[in-house]
Parts: C-alpha cells; sequence; structure tokens
C-alpha cells in the first residue's frame, strides 16, 4: 500500500516553489567523441544587477547542496537587486501541500470575477488550509472549485507546466520551480490576476503558519524581515519523501521569494536539512548582517507522519 502523506490530516499535524536552467556545455573533444559521456549534472545559474552577487550566490548554494543525496530544485527571485538564481527550474515534481497556495489563489481570482467576498465557511477553510496545512479543508475547497476553475487560474497566472492532480489527488500535482516562482511574483506584487486585496490575504494566512510548520525556506531569514511560508511533503513509493518550501520575504531593502523543491530523500527531516541548507546561504548572501542580528532558526524540527489520504472527490 502506498501512503500519502499531503500535510496536516484531522487531528494530526504533520510537523513535518524564474528563469529557464541553463545546463554546462562542455565542448566534446574527439577522444570524448569516440566514448559516450555521461550527461552534466544541472549546475547552479545566477544573474544580478548588484557586482559580484550571483557568482557568490551560485557558489554558496552549490556549496549547501555538496554531498546532499536527494533531487534538488531551486528558484530564487529577488527584486530589489534583480537577481534571479534558478537550479532545475523546468523539473516537474509531485506538489503536496504547496498546492495550497494555487487553491487559495483560484478561490480568491473566482470570486473576485464573481464580484463576492468569500463566505464564512470559505474563510474558515482557507486558514486552516495554509496555516495548520489542514488537508480536509483543501479536499472541499478542491471539490467546490473543479478542475475547470483551477486549470482556469493556472493560465491566467501563466503556470503552464502544472497539472492539476486528478480524481481529488491534489497532492498528485505536478508543478516545478518556474511556474511556483510566477505564483509568488504574482502575490507579492500589483498585477492584473489577483486582486490587492487577494495578495494581502494570501501573505496575510502565509504569515501565520503555526510555528512547528515554518521550517524550510525562512531557515536563516535576518530579523527585520517580514517571512511568508508554505511546506509540503509527501512519502511515496517511488522517489520517496517530496519536501517543498515556497517562502517570501520582504524588509532590510530586500524584496524575494524562494522556492525549493526536492524528491528521492531518505526522511522527511533530511529533506528539510537540504532546503534549510539552501535557504540559510541564500539569505546570508542577499541580506549580510552584522553579529549581534540575530537569524530565524525554526522552533522544531518535524516530526514524520505516514498518513493515508483516501481519493477525496
Amino acid at each position: 500500500m502506498t501512503h500519502r502523506t499531503f500535510g496536516r490530516t484531522g487531528a494530526l499535524a504533520a510537523t513535518v516553489s524564474a528563469a529557464l536552467l541553463i545546463p554546462a556545455v562542455t565542448a566534446a573533444t574527439p577522444a570524448a567523441a569516440a566514448t559516450p559521456a555521461a550527461a552534466a549534472a544541472p549546475a547552479v545559474t545566477c544573474t544580478s544587477a548588484k557586482a559580484g552577487l550571483a557568482a557568490k550566490l551560485k557558489k554558496d548554494i552549490t556549496a549547501a547542496l555538496a554531498n546532499r543525496k536527494g533531487t534538488v530544485a531551486v528558484g530564487l527571485y529577488d527584486r530589489s537587486t534583480k537577481t534571479t538564481c534558478t537550479l532545475r527550474a523546468t523539473s516537474a515534481y509531485d506538489s503536496a501541500s504547496t498546492v495550497k497556495v494555487t487553491v487559495l489563489a483560484t478561490l480568491l481570482w473566482d470570486a473576485k470575477k464573481h464580484n463576492r467576498y468569500l463566505t464564512t465557511t470559505e474563510q474558515s477553510l482557507a486558514k486552516a488550509m495554509i496555516t495548520q496545512s489542514d488537508n480536509n479543508a483543501t479536499s472541499k475547497l478542491w471539490k467546490q472549485l473543479g478542475l475547470t476553475k483551477i486549470k482556469g487560474f493556472l493560465t491566467a497566472a501563466g503556470m503552464t507546466k502544472t497539472v492539476p492532480g486528478t480524481d481529488g489527488y491534489w497532492g498528485l500535482t505536478r508543478e516545478n520551480v518556474n511556474d511556483e516562482q510566477k505564483l509568488l511574483k504574482l502575490v507579492t506584487a500589483r498585477n492584473s490576476v489577483l486582486s490587492d486585496n487577494a495578495r494581502a490575504y494570501i501573505l496575510k494566512l502565509m504569515g501565520q503558519v503555526v510555528s512547528s510548520q515554518r521550517w524550510g525556506t525562512p531557515a536563516g531569514a535576518p530579523s527585520g524581515v517580514a517571512v511568508h511560508v508554505k511546506n509540503g511533503w509527501l512519502q511515496r513509493s517511488t522517489h520517496g519523501w517530496r519536501v517543498h518550501s515556497l517562502g517570501t520575504f520582504n524588509g532590510a531593502g530586500h524584496d524575494y521569494m524562494i522556492t525549493v523543491l526536492t524528491q528521492d530523500n531518505s526522511t522527511m527531516s533530511y529533506g528539510v536539512t537540504t532546503i534549510q541548507n539552501v535557504a540559510k546561504a541564500i539569505h546570508k548572501d542577499l541580506v549580510p548582517t552584522t553579529a549581534g542580528v540575530t537569524r530565524y532558526v525554526p522552533t522544531s524540527r518535524p516530526r514524520e507522519a505516514f498518513v493515508a489520504v483516501p481519493p477525496q472527490g
């Protein structure tokens, strides 16, 4: 039996997101041409308007991933310095609970189209879905919206490579770093897809995620920077644990967002550590701080849980 863990189910809280990746190309020598060479490993690619920052980020993100097993995709975008970093930005991953940000965005996008406010019930479900990663709340909103509206939002948002899960399996939505970064950009800046009120609502809930689920991309964020996060975790018989983290950060003269998607992790905690190593490197490079300025350390490590999630209609 395959077990699926998307987030929080019932009373059990399992405490346990751009640019196109350009792989390095090496010219083949006559000798190399005679023997098939192994494919070059994807490399971190960074660009920045700030002198020296791209090279530093590339070096430090690469170092953070050195000797880490598993498959990792990374996206970073900082508006203030026009900085972008990517790794495996077009590779698809099972979304797990990170798709819940898309569900909420779809709900608000659809409400705007119909010129209405969210109902009290919708607000309650949305809060549980984002702040506690409640699966039952997500299933209700997913069913209410339906695939037509969800696909409609994805089209409007330009998230053309995101494929919604079928038969109620929202946690098996296929996503990549590029699309998740597009979503975070919509949430953090004025646009024609999401209203200002909708964006503020999404950020408000992502800023109220329970402490036991504030691991991942917030690790190492300096004090004075507002943190908004949504994580996802899912264990399956193939590719082991998927562990993901989406985060947006604003303050100290910066406005940036980070997506880290991982799979092939032996345990959930292993994936969390990988994500947090990357996040710490990014925060430190973007917002260098003097001694005495604290950096965020998640208060607790996620607890692995194996929860069978039944088909959700």
